[in-house]
């Protein structure tokens, strides 16, 4: 540990020069550099604010957040890019997919209950994509998810698309690309709801200092690395996950002398201001491909208010611990010595997700501190961390602040079993009830179950509830991985976690159970979520690790079938989606190796 450290600060104190330009390394995005802007507590422009607030009277603890989201009647529009571009994020330079020329790419911001209104064009010469809204419920428009081959067809290339949403739930998350594992080579940025704030007196915060990204990164391209992944070879499927980097907020500092790829010095780490005595939010993300990540700031503690989209009561950290696709909102007090700075870090827990350069650095900077010199600042006591094998967040102690209970026999239970072995062809594949999923871009499925359409083939991994009203999964991992699994178009209650199999009856805090939308299953291990089925559409349930998605960990949950038959109005620009990609597919053979997602 005291090596790696030692190592890391040379690396770092020679990107404190700052000889690489933002452009070379991030391209137009300003994410972790000191002139990023901090967020306001909410939008106010062209804004209706009943009771001084965009959502009126609507509180975190009174209010349902699955019911009774506002009418703002407000949109937020924004213009999107999808093209290529050659950035350097640790100096390392890279052929990366990236959004506006910005790795990050753009913040999302909305007041919950605006509609968001995003225009795509897809500037690929050779790609499709698609863009996904991490965690929202998509409730009226499940056309808009994201996912080509489930509610919609690839965005060609040369297309351009519009999707259009509710800010239907509130507080932090992110947008991806969800065509094949194209945002593993740059495609995300983050998405933040404003909506009611439940911390009250002295727990409130004075500044929200927006989103941290913390990503593992890559130096080979996403397709080569899908090369590896979908394999005959288990040695070159397992080391495909092996990460390059760690970024946070696309910034991490790497030693040229450990590649012969193009690299330049002094690429920079992402930097901070605090202000001394003040309270501060961090909106954090794990917007990775593979890594668990550990994330402290040097001789500062955390007040956990939110996971994912769910506001729960305070509690203290020293660490915090995020897999694929979630979040944490934190707040932390600049209780710190006005005249220094200090390390932030995130690390890859490198005994379950193996990496290169496993830990990333950022800089907290007092209002006094010398920001030519490096902090002194000391890093937590590794006999106080946890391994990747430790519970991510204990349920019993995760208390959502507005209390739902859910039914205690569901109308339905499906029950999937994880595994990783061979398929007929010998290549290593993911499986769940034996089955690899593999999208079909020309079909997708919501669109024909519209049409009256239910029978599909196997691989497709359909399970339909039909019209059942509250749904319950135990999913079991046989398998020697940790899978983040994330439940689209839901907050799912997490019920039972643990080693080995369910007893069939334990359910942790059943008359408030935690909720959120991407929960770690560990190692062969259970995971019993359920969901009150009031979202018609087709729902992926899907490990969010890039390379296991592609693998083909992954089920559609179809939800109150009759109503998507006879009720669902869809807009006949989701067909115009598969008219303009059979046009291009017409003349072009897809590289699809993989599940396609």
């Amino acid at each position: 540990m005291a090596s790696s450290i030692a190592r890391l600060t040379t690396v770092v104190l020679a990107a404190l020069k700052n000889t690489l330009p933002q452009s070379e390394s991030n391209g137009d995005s300003r994410l972790g550099t000191l002139s990023a802007p901090t967020l306001p507590m909410f939008l106010t422009e062209n804004t209706p604010l009943p009771n001084g607030f965009p959502w009126g009277p609507l509180t975190a603890e009174g209010s349902d957040p699955y019911t009774q989201a506002p009418l703002t009647g407000v949109t937020r529009r924004y213009n999107f890019n999808v093209g290529r571009a050659r950035l350097a994020p640790d100096g390392v330079e890279k052929d990366m997919i990236v959004i506006n020329n910005q790795f990050p790419g753009p913040t999302i911001e909305a007041n919950w209950g605006d509609w968001i209104e995003v225009k795509v064009t897809n500037n690929l010469e050779d790609e499709g994509t698609s863009l996904h809204w991490h965690g929202l419920l998509q409730k009226a428009t499940p056309w808009f998810d994201g996912v080509p081959s489930v509610q919609q067809c690839p965005i060609a290339p040369g297309s351009t698309f519009t999707y259009r949403f509710r800010a239907d739930l509130y507080g932090t998350s992110w947008w991806h690309s969800h065509y094949s594992a194209q945002y593993a080579g740059g495609m995300l940025g983050p998405m933040i709801i404003h909506g009611p704030n439940h911390l009250r007196g002295s727990q409130k915060y004075d500044i929200d200092l927006g989103p941290i990204f913390i990503t593992d990164w890559y130096h080979r391209e996403y397709f080569d690395l899908i090369k590896d992944v979908i394999n005959t070879d288990v040695t070159k499927v397992l080391a495909a996950g092996r990460s390059s980097n760690n970024l946070i907020n696309g910034k991490m500092a790497f030693n040229c002398s450990l590649t012969t790829a193009p690299c330049k010095d002094g690429a920079g780490v992402s930097k901070f201001n605090f202000r001394a005595g003040k309270k501060h939010r961090l909106r954090l993300i794990n917007g990775g491909a593979e890594g668990q990540q550990l994330f402290t700031i040097d001789e500062h503690e955390f007040t956990v208010i939110a996971h994912d989209f769910v506001p729960v009561k305070p509690y203290k950290a020293k660490w915090v611990s995020l897999g694929i696709g979630q979040r944490l909102d934190v707040v932390v007090e600049a209780t710190g010595d006005p005249k220094k700075s200090y390390f932030m870090r995130s690390t890859i827990f490198n005994d379950c997700t193996p990496s290169s350069q496993p830990s990333a650095l950022a800089i907290v900077y007092y209002p006094q501190a010398d920001t030519s010199k490096l902090p002194t600042s000391t890093p937590a006591n590794a006999t106080d961390l946890p391994s990747c094998a430790d519970s991510n967040f204990p349920l019993a102690s995760t208390v959502p602040v507005y209390p739902i209970k859910p039914p205690a026999v569901p109308e339905i239970t499906h029950n999937i079993e994880i595994k990783f072995e061979q398929n007929a062809t010998d290549f290593w594949v993911w499986k769940m009830n034996e089955v690899s999923f593999r999208a079909n871009f020309n079909n997708p499925i919501l669109l024909l179950a519209n049409k009256g359409n239910t029978s599909y083939p196997e691989n497709w991994n359909v399970y339909d509830s039909k019209m059942a009203k509250s749904i319950r999964i135990v999913l079991y991992n046989n398998s020697p991985a940790r899978h983040p699994m994330h439940l689209h178009g839901h907050n799912m209650f997490e019920l039972s976690s643990g080693p080995g199999e369910w007893d069939g009856t334990s359910i942790t805090n059943p008359n408030n159970p935690a909720r959120r939308d991407t929960h770690i299953i560990e190692a062969m291990g259970h995971l019993v979520l359920q969901y009150n089925a009031d979202n018609p559409g087709v729902w992926p349930f899907h490990c969010h690790i890039a390379w296991h998605v592609s693998g083909g960990l992954y089920v559609n949950l179809m939800e109150r079938t009759d109503d998507i038959k006879k009720r669902m109005q869809i807009p006949q620009i989701m067909h115009q989606t598969c008219r303009d990609w059979a046009t291009f597919t017409n003349t072009t053979v897809v590289a699809q190796i993989d599940s396609g997602l």
